[in-house]
């Protein structure tokens, strides 16, 4: 158990999840210390010092519970105990002692949506049988047709194929995702209490807050009703098994459970629900703290739509009393990096690998990936930043199809790529095995060989580096206060934005054509600057004169 008191404290309304910028660590991806090839919390803990030293304020740890890894740790069979793939509650509290002696936070991921099917209560309500207490835990339903033939209703897996599947005595199991994740019943009492007691396990042990994986599915619409297709082929987000409004009344009671520790322990909702008014309604002042804004991450490097998006958030979240939550990556997403630059746009979800049509020039999606990290950083309100992202990752398509692991791969047949490509094991040292990511060069995923020059050392104290530029952002947006800042938009043309925050200037050149540079002494370019304009997909902070 790791004494919080050590961090600094806040007093309401400067609560420090308001501004914090939060660095999300993929445990099996960040660095293994075993040697296996997957990383694991002993080579978290020894990495600690780097991440403290690039100036942010937190880590959020993606699953290491106990797990089959049919869905790598988002099927948790055990959620009060460490997968032994990555080490032992003992592990995770050194883990924990080292972050918060760093002056680090730990947001730990939670799963509330889903369990394993090897979890002992889904194993439990197979052994029991159709109408059995321990069945009602989850959402068994008898199937249609003469004989049950047919799922209880049309709902389709996340992952592909159909939502739901048949057990031997033939009742049907809801899974919104994969085969082996079963979904729970929110509306059976044992179930809310259960995730209280597992809140309040890792409370106890010291962690400052949870991200809540699908925060927006864990209530499903009375009835099970069949979806309306033609509204989710129109891009519709609403369905019966996501965002809907009794879900609410979960976090209302975590809030309460948060409330009774020290230290400002925070909500962050994973919730994939538009417009953002309705986002926005998860992060009302007794519900979470923090809602990924994943309309900003989806919108593309468009200096209209941005405008508009940006504005929009800060006006649907001021409007409860919470920060906006920017974010452009994640593991489980296309790296910001490339997706940014990418012709054309892939769907959704689809992901990309070797024979996608949408690629994206190296160099452009380099510029474009520092440029929207700049504008970003430069924003009120909290941020999250993906692990290797510091580095000017890209997103890995050469990965071949007997060594893809995501279950979307495997579902629709290879038909979309998945997650995979955002996945790989990160570099560290440009000379050592596994570019330092392992002991032993044993990678769960392959790393790309140019990833050499993308290292940490090759990086490190090199003044244009993708490193040193995220180095600079961030000791300069915690020295001029932009995350508490407010923003007054600037008048600059139809294709770039600027905006004051505070004393800092901000200009994005999201166009063709060059971009002026005000007056002033230049704080932070997201290029170097070869004259007093900007050009195509190039950010400056500018000290305001």
């Amino acid at each position: 158990m790791t004494d919080t008191a050590q961090l600094p404290q806040s007093v309401p309304g400067a609560e420090w999840w308001r501004s914090a910028v939060i660095y999300q660590i993929y445990p099996r991806s960040f660095a293994d210390a075993s040697g296996d090839g997957v990383g694991d919390l002993a080579g978290i803990a020894a990495r600690l010092p780097q991440v403290a030293e690039l100036g942010v304020d937190a880590i959020w740890l993606s699953p290491f519970y106990r797990s089959p890894q049919r869905d790598a740790g988002y099927d948790v069979s055990d959620y009060m105990d460490v997968d032994p793939l990555f080490g032992t509650l003992d592990d995770f509290d050194r883990m924990l002692e080292a972050a918060h002696g760093l002056g680090l936070r730990v947001i730990v991921d939670l799963v509330p949506n889903h369990s394993s099917d090897q979890h002992p209560w889904f194993q439990a309500a197979l052994a029991a049988g159709p109408g059995s207490p321990e069945r009602a835990r989850y959402i068994f339903r008898d199937g249609k047709g003469p004989d049950g033939e047919l799922p209880p209703n049309n709902w389709q897996s996340v992952f592909g194929g159909p939502a739901w599947t048949r057990v031997p005595d033939g009742q049907w199991y809801l899974h919104l995702f994969d085969t082996s994740q079963p979904d729970f019943d929110w509306t059976h009492p044992e179930v809310g209490d259960m995730f209280v007691d597992v809140l309040r396990f890792w409370l106890d042990r010291g962690v400052d807050g949870f991200r809540v994986d699908v925060a927006h599915g864990n209530a499903k619409a009375e009835g099970l009703p069949d979806i309306d297709e033609e509204l989710i082929a129109a891009g519709s987000m609403d369905s019966p098994f996501f965002g809907q409004e009794h879900v609410h009344e979960i976090y209302r009671r975590w809030r309460l459970v948060l409330e009774e520790y020290e230290g400002d322990r925070v909500l962050c909702a994973e919730a994939w629900v538009s417009p953002l008014e309705k986002m926005a309604r998860f992060v009302r002042p007794d519900e979470m703290h923090q809602a990924f804004n994943f309309v900003y991450l989806e919108t593309p490097w468009d200096a209209a739509q941005l405008r508009e998006v940006i504005d929009e958030s800060i006006r649907e979240f001021g409007a409860v009393g919470a920060p906006p939550t920017w974010v452009l990556s994640n593991h489980d997403t296309i790296r910001h990096r490339t997706r940014l630059a990418l012709v054309p746009p892939p769907p959704h979800g689809a992901g990309i690998g070797p024979t996608s049509r949408s690629k994206a020039d190296p160099v452009v999606s380099l510029r474009r990936g520092r440029a929207a990290t700049a504008l970003m950083l430069a924003l009120p309100g909290s941020s999250y930043v993906y692990q290797g992202e510091e580095l000017g990752l890209p997103e890995v398509t050469a990965i071949a199809p007997e060594q893809r692991q995501d279950p979307t791969f495997h579902r629709t047949k290879g038909e979309l790529w998945g997650r995979d490509g955002c996945r790989v094991p990160i570099p560290w040292e440009a000379a050592a095995p596994a570019f330092g990511f392992s002991p032993t060069g044993e990678t769960w995923l392959p790393q790309p060989p140019e990833w050499a020059e993308l290292a940490r050392d090759a990086q490190a104290g090199v003044a244009d580096s993708t490193l040193e530029l995220y180095r600079r952002a961030l000791a300069l947006r915690k020295e001029h206060r932009l995350g508490t800042g407010e923003l007054e938009w600037l008048d600059v043309g139809p294709t770039a934005l600027a905006f004051r925050n505070g004393d800092v200037t901000v200009i994005a050149n999201l166009g063709h054509d060059a971009v002026d540079v005000p007056r002033g002494g230049i704080l932070l370019a997201s290029t170097p600057l070869d004259a007093a304009s900007l050009a195509a997909d190039e950010v400056v902070w500018v000290r305001t004169a």
